[in-house]
């Protein structure tokens, strides 16, 4: 097993584990990014495929990069994951792809992050994870296993058109954003119930006037105002973690005008083979398609650092209790923006302004450091799908 030192690793090669990077290579740091997929930017590119982002293409850009589109477009997942693969090339940021951790540890005043399928470890002084907002475990309750084989299942994070549906009704069960937008893609060939509690929506049509006149305000406040520092903050951090957002995209009347039957019992359980909501309603569907959300798991993180919910006990993505231990782009890690696309940046910033504040290591390291701000800089690398 081949053994190689850092002085930080970076495990994720997201948009937040990217930024971290960025920022790294500014202050002339030795770091390497590990990323599971294929490609940088296959995080994106998993996802259905109707997906476009929520914030429009002027607050989707990364540290010294702007999104390559019009700036009130909001571009599809594939786009972003161009985005985030000519990010890496423009700034040759150090990138090891189909790179996955089986296991992250202390060792010594350092770490130990050990590679899947016996690749190799890596040691570092420093360790960044940065493996995505919410998680990706999708989650799924218990009792899904009880639905009727016939049934189609399908989590979000597996969904990609309707084509993968079986002719029949549709039972969309989470009324976040993305059950929203899946169900209203549904309703197009299938009678669709969407079932889940209700999260809100925002009071305007993205890319509408008036959302272009507030978005400048709506992005203040999602720095600034909804913050793990303010009352505010914390109680919306509290809800988006553990309930998802409001509805975006897709509103209340569009649902109601693609014919989604909109209830708002959750699926408490399976009888007879079939799902069940809280008021007793069984519904006969051929498909079931969760948006449930994912879960973090850091069950691959061997270090004491974690609340009873799971989530890392962090100040910004400071790890007080394991020097040298950080997280980038949680969810509401700073504040509401921690979880955009635009947000990464500001977060990165200081996760490695920590870094370069602890004492330098002694040199020796295997890692190069990419250039920001000169070498590398490819104008007009990405083209917006």
């Amino acid at each position: 097993m081949t053994e190689e030192r850092f002085e930080t690793v970076i495990i994720g090669g997201g948009q937040a584990g990217l930024s971290v990077g960025y920022h790294l290579a500014a202050q002339g740091r030795e770091f390497v990014i590990l990323e599971g997929g294929r490609r940088v930017g296959d995080n994106w590119r998993v996802h259905w495929d109707s997906l476009r982002l929520y914030t429009p293409a002027r607050y989707d850009g990364l540290p010294g990069m702007k999104f390559p589109a019009p700036r009130w477009s909001f571009p599809g997942k594939d786009a972003m994951g161009d985005f985030l693969t000519a990010y890496a090339e423009r700034y040759r940021l150090p990138v090891r792809t189909e790179a996955r951790v089986r296991r992250l540890r202390r060792d010594g005043d350092g770490y130990r992050v050990s590679l899947g399928d016996g690749d190799g470890e890596l040691r570092a002084d420093n360790v960044v994870v940065a493996t995505g907002t919410f998680g990706r475990e999708p989650y799924v309750p218990s009792f899904a296993e009880e639905l009727d084989p016939g049934i189609r299942r399908l989590h979000s994070a597996s969904y990609r058109n309707e084509a993968q549906l079986r002719p029949g009704p549709v039972l969309v069960v989470g009324a976040s954003h993305s059950g929203a937008d899946i169900a209203f893609e549904a309703a197009a060939r299938h009678r669709t119930v969407l079932c889940g509690r209700d999260t809100g929506q925002i009071p305007f049509r993205l890319g509408s006037r008036p959302m272009r006149a507030v978005a400048p305000l709506l992005w203040l406040v999602a720095g600034h105002l909804l913050t793990v520092r303010t009352p505010i903050g914390r109680k919306a951090a509290a809800e988006i973690r553990v309930h998802g957002g409001p509805l975006l995209r897709v509103r209340s009347a569009d649902l109601a005008a693609a014919g989604v039957e909109r209830v708002t019992d959750r699926m408490t359980g399976v009888r007879g083979g079939r799902p069940v909501l809280a008021g007793g309603r069984v519904l006969d569907v051929a498909n079931v398609v969760w948006c449930t959300g994912f879960r973090q798991d850091f069950s691959w993180i061997d270090i004491p650092v974690f609340r009873e919910d799971g989530w890392p006990e962090e100040s910004c993505g400071i790890v007080a209790a394991s020097p040298g231990l950080y997280f980038a782009g949680l969810s509401f890690q700073r504040a509401f923006s921690s979880m955009l696309v635009g947000g990464a940046g500001r977060d990165a910033r200081i996760v490695a302004r920590h870094i370069a504040a602890r004492e330098r290591p002694t040199a020796g390291r295997t890692a190069r450091t990419g250039t920001p701000g000169n070498a590398g800089r490819r104008p007009g690398a990405v083209t917006a799908a």
